[in-house]
C-alpha cells in the first residue's frame, strides 16, 4: 500500500470547508449535550462496574488521561477507561492499537474493555463538556499530527469541527497503528468533513451502533 497520491508535494492544496450548515451545528451540538447528558446518567451502574474491574486488576488509576488536539487547534484531555499497563508508554509515545489485539501492553480487563469498546465510555464527559462530538474525526496527539502534517498539511482543515467518538474513517479503515495507515485515514475525514450533515451523522451513529451490538471489529 503506497501513501496517498495526494500527500504533500510542495503546492498549496484547495480548502475544505466545513459541509454542515450553521443551523445544523447549532443542533448538533444541542443533540451532543442532551444524549451526552442522558447517557452519563443512564450508563452509571456501567461506569461503576468498568471502574471496579479495573481497580480488582491492579488497584491503579481506572481513567486514562491523555492530551489531544481538538477544535480550532486548541489541546484538550481525552478520558479512557484505562486498558493497559501503567508503563504502557515509558519507552515514549506510541499508538494505542500499534500491538493489536495481542499488544502485551494490554491488562487482561482492558482486553476485554476494548473489544466491548467500554474503553471510550468516558468520552461521554468529553461530549457534554464540548471538547469532541459523537460523530467527527478521532483526535491525535499533537506528535503524531506533526507527522501527518509533514505529508499533507490538509489535516489543519478537520480544526473547523470538533474531534468524535466515533467516526466515518473509524467505521470504514479501523483503527490506525502507522503514519501511512494514518494519512489514509485522513482522506476519508476530509470526506467527512466536506459532506457531513445531520443525515450523514445519524448513518454513522446507527452503523456504529450496529457494529458494537454484533461485534464488529473496528
Amino acid at each position: 500500500m503506497g501513501l496517498p497520491s495526494n500527500q504533500l508535494t510542495g503546492n498549496t492544496q484547495e480548502f475544505i470547508a466545513d459541509g454542515m450548515t450553521p443551523f445544523g451545528r447549532i443542533t448538533k451540538r444541542l443533540f451532543d449535550i442532551f444524549v451526552s447528558c442522558f447517557s452519563l446518567v443512564a450508563f452509571s451502574p456501567l461506569f461503576l462496574f468498568c471502574y471496579a474491574l479495573i481497580k480488582i486488576e491492579d488497584h491503579g488509576p481506572a481513567i486514562y488521561k491523555q492530551e489531544r488536539i481538538g477544535r480550532f487547534g486548541r489541546p484538550f484531555f481525552i478520558y479512557k477507561f484505562r486498558s493497559m499497563r501503567t508503563d504502557a508508554e515509558k519507552s515514549g509515545p506510541a499508538l494505542s492499537h500499534a500491538g493489536g489485539e495481542d499488544d502485551p501492553r494490554l491488562t487482561k480487563v482492558g482486553r476485554f474493555l476494548r473489544k466491548h469498546h467500554l474503553d471510550e465510555l468516558p468520552q461521554l464527559w468529553n461530549v457534554f463538556i464540548g471538547d469532541m462530538a459523537f460523530v467527527g474525526y478521532r483526535p491525535e496527539r499533537k506528535f503524531f499530527i506533526d507527522q501527518i502534517m509533514e505529508h499533507d498539511p490538509r489535516y489543519s482543515f478537520l480544526y473547523q469541527i470538533r474531534p468524535g467518538v466515533t467516526s466515518y474513517a473509524t467505521l470504514h479503515y479501523g483503527y490506525t497503528d502507522t503514519l501511512e495507515k494514518m494519512l489514509w485515514r485522513l482522506e476519508l475525514d476530509l470526506f467527512y468533513l466536506k459532506n457531513c450533515s445531520w443525515w450523514f451523522d445519524i448513518k454513522i451513529l446507527g452503523q456504529t451502533f450496529l457494529y458494537i451490538i454484533f461485534g464488529k471489529k473496528f
